[in-house]
């Protein structure tokens, strides 16, 4: 009776152990959201997408849009930070201190499509994305091209592609060490937009849309795919953005 009582309890410890290494998880990541200017709609379907692809892919995804998490403590827990369609100034001096050292603790960043349009006045900031938003045109279909399909979630993303999005048109090139993986062409869609005295006309023979870099220690993916609502049930934009997770989290894939 003893005999099958320690081994009942044997099974039932052995049990339990598989089922808590069945539920590991990859790595953890927050999600912050917080806004201070435009408040996009897809965000809404850009927090579901994102839990999804952490149950599919076994990720902890942290959903946040208090900016207090930015503190080198409640950071620690985190192998990346998502920035999903932020907008405008959203972190203060000492939060922005934080995450920088986040970063050069060899840790991730992910932006998604509004990331751009997103403290233009730190430096550091701007250099991580690479190129800020400057203005976008009309709501179009254009053709997208892939530049770099050596990358993580790159593997399916066809080598032409038509596609409707909010074309974003950027600034000045703050980052020279970009490795592109995305761009669109401009005679497939009219990239003409001017509001007020800010005038779009296009970026020319090569307008980049996704790239990631090594930066100040970290790693930093962005695309500006991300508009419209159902974007964020479209497999290719989803293996396209657990791909940019998973290297900013890991640094692997490459």
């Amino acid at each position: 009776m003893k005999n099958n009582l320690f081994k009942s309890t044997l099974l039932l410890l052995l049990a339990l152990s598989m089922s808590s290494a069945s539920f590991a998880q990859q790595f953890k990541v927050l999600l912050f959201t917080k806004t201070a200017g435009f408040h996009h709609e897809s965000i809404h379907e850009g927090v579901t997408a994102i839990r999804q692809l952490a149950a599919r892919n076994s990720f902890t995804v942290v959903w946040q849009e208090n900016a207090s998490v930015f503190n080198d403590k409640d950071l620690a827990d985190f192998s990346a930070v998502i920035f999903l369609s932020t907008t405008g100034d959203i972190l203060n001096d000492e939060q922005q201190a934080a995450f920088e050292r986040f970063i050069r603790s060899g840790k991730g960043f992910v932006g998604v499509h509004a990331a751009s349009d997103t403290e233009y006045d730190w430096a550091w900031y701007t250099k991580l994305v690479g190129m800020m938003f400057k203005i976008h045109p009309a709501q179009q279909t254009a053709y997208l091209k892939v530049e770099d399909s050596n990358f993580p979630g790159m593997e399916r993303f066809p080598k032409k592609l038509l596609w409707t999005d909010e074309w974003y048109e950027f600034g000045e090139l703050k980052s020279k060490d970009l490795h592109y993986l995305v761009s669109i062409d401009e005679k497939s869609y009219n990239p003409y937009a001017k509001w007020g005295t800010n005038e779009g006309k296009g970026m020319g023979n090569f307008h980049p849309i996704s790239w990631y870099h090594n930066y100040d220690g970290g790693r930093a993916f962005y695309t500006a795919l991300g508009h419209i609502p159902l974007t964020y049930s479209d497999q290719t934009f989803l293996d396209h953005l657990y791909g940019g997770i998973y290297w900013a989290a890991t640094g692997k894939g490459l």
